[in-house]
């Protein structure tokens, strides 16, 4: 997008944010329907609070933070509504088999939903939306440091949960 051609109103922009907030939003609530139901209610609540964005900062990170906010209170509003619909999901996605791709990609998201929720958000704005962790630090309200120590322990998690737990250095020294 070339300078001429750039919104003078930040509100023009969100649309092309649309995309990257639903992913984050399905990596939070784990449900396509819900999350189109987040970002809604996240688009909602930034169009009314638009007074309040300052122009010289981040658009991205308020509207994901926005989303990230909205998704919190609105878990603990319907905590208990929530673990009923997740243990449903689960064991929907347990009780279909089919090839090992398939196979694969369902122990993942089972191993990445069992994962917390900040470790997980962490992965999905960093690894999955592009973030810099700068960006995602500011989007979830942490020091950079912990976005990445978030990252660390959840990758590391991630293979002790899909059966990669040995790392080169200690197997190879166990064959010597």
């Amino acid at each position: 997008m070339n300078a001429a051609s750039e919104p003078s109103d930040p509100r023009e922009q969100i649309i092309e944010f649309l995309p990257e907030m639903r992913a984050f939003a399905i990596s939070l609530t784990r449900d396509k329907s819900s999350a189109d139901d987040l970002v809604q209610d996240a688009i909602v609540k930034a169009w009314k609070s638009f007074h309040q964005f300052q122009s010289n900062t981040n658009l991205r990170a308020w509207l994901f933070t926005i989303v990230r906010n909205t998704f919190y209170s609105d878990l603990r509003r319907r905590k208990r509504e929530t673990e009923h619909a997740e243990q449903t999901s689960a064991e929907q996605t347990t009780s279909d088999r089919g090839a090992d791709p398939i196979i694969a990609v369902m122990d993942f998201e089972k191993a990445f939903s069992l994962l917390p929720d900040e470790q997980r958000e962490a992965l999905v704005l960093v690894g999955a939306s592009g973030m810099s962790y700068e960006e995602a630090a500011e989007t979830c309200e942490v020091a950079v440091g912990t976005i990445k120590s978030r990252i660390n322990r959840g990758r590391k998690r991630l293979a002790e949960l899909l059966g990669h737990q040995a790392e080169p250095e200690k197997a190879a020294v166990e064959t010597e």
